[in-house]
């Protein structure tokens, strides 16, 4: 594996029942960066983040995270090697206090502890309303409560799904600024249907069509490229 990738995805296969989901998807993950899964919705993506964590586990390619081949694991194995993942539908404990949401992503006593000078940092709405629970949280906050568990234990990469949808734009350029001073930190992948938000925090991009990986590359360069924009995206 090269030393600046944290992750490499390889012509990965993955089946969900009878569906031939992912056909050979390929995603190199720089190290220390923020990279981006484009594509229109039923590419792909969501299942090429599940495939990472072996949540669906690819039947042929490999996936090697910090040289360490990985497929084949299973999913808790995966996480407790330093991966997060904050899905689309943000899974907050509902009937769990915010500070309560946030203790039960510990993997070792004490991480809520030593990480919560940054993560009230990131989110300081989330101090303020630390003992609501669950259901009491707008999207918004919920939102932001799932990517602050993901950051509890010590993660190296963090997978996140559609941060944005859903969120008024004051709370997207919100989550904008927090993703941009965690990816200081953490390496992130980041699925995100809303393309001004990608290029706006992405440096690499990979797109997927129809189960395949078309082309990756520099965020900077691909928007120069309004014609593979409006031919994978459809956006001008």
């Amino acid at each position: 594996m090269v030393a600046d990738n944290l992750l490499e995805v390889r012509d990965i296969h993955t089946h969900i029942g009878q569906f031939h989901i992912l056909q050979g998807v390929t995603v190199n993950v720089p190290r220390g960066s923020i990279t981006t899964l484009l594509g229109r919705n039923g590419a792909g993506k969501t299942t090429t983040l599940k495939s990472i964590l072996g949540l669906a586990p690819p039947r042929e390619g490999t996936v090697m995270f910090d040289g360490v081949e990985i497929q084949g694991y299973r999913t808790y194995e995966i996480a407790s090697m330093g991966i997060g993942f904050v899905p689309d539908y943000r899974a907050v404990f509902r009937d769990l206090s915010v500070e309560e949401n946030l203790r039960i992503a510990e993997r070792k006593k004490g991480d809520l502890a030593r990480k919560s000078d940054f993560i009230f940092g990131l989110f300081p709405d989330l101090k303020r309303l630390i003992d609501l629970r669950g259901n009491q949280l707008s999207g918004g906050q919920q939102q932001m409560l799932a990517i602050a568990r993901a950051l509890v234990a010590d993660n190296k990469l963090l997978l996140i799904d559609e941060p944005s949808e859903g969120l008024a734009p004051v709370l997207v350029e919100q989550m904008i600024r927090a993703i941009e001073q965690l990816s200081q930190d953490t390496t992130v992948v980041l699925v995100e249907q809303n393309f001004v938000v990608a290029s706006q925090l992405a440096k690499h991009y990979v797109i997927i069509e129809e189960g395949r990986s078309v082309k990756s590359g520099l965020m900077a360069d691909l928007l120069q490229d309004k014609t593979t924009i409006q031919q994978y995206l459809g956006a001008a």
